[in-house]
């Protein structure tokens, strides 16, 4: 289940992240309370990953896909082209969390 908590916590940090630009200084209610209940949520399932899961990798894949999300986003929505070197900055992020995720052993208790 943990893995499951850490899919809805990315997913719920995402949407807050992705309408955080939108809320106008949070006087813009609809986009705001998106974000509250994205972060709410993120936090509230993360931490419920890391019941399971190791803090370290919790948070590496957290963080990971949730800057490749937002990146991919951030073009969709916004038209926040990444150039290539922004696009190499985020394979060493992936390959970063890949190699903690499958080759280190703190998965392994």
């Amino acid at each position: 289940m943990g893995y499951f908590y850490l899919l809805i916590a990315i997913i719920g940090e995402v949407i807050a992240t992705t309408y955080l630009k939108s809320t106008n200084n949070f006087t813009e209610i609809i986009p705001s309370t998106y974000v509250v209940i994205g972060y709410g949520t993120a936090f509230y399932f993360m931490m419920l990953a890391m019941k399971t899961i190791p803090i370290a990798i919790t948070y590496s894949i957290w963080a990971g896909l949730g800057i490749s999300a937002i990146t991919i986003l951030g073009a969709i929505k916004y038209k926040e082209i990444p150039d290539l070197i922004a696009l190499i900055g985020l394979c060493f992020i992936i390959f970063g969390v890949v190699i903690l995720v499958f080759y280190s052993k703190m998965g392994t208790n």
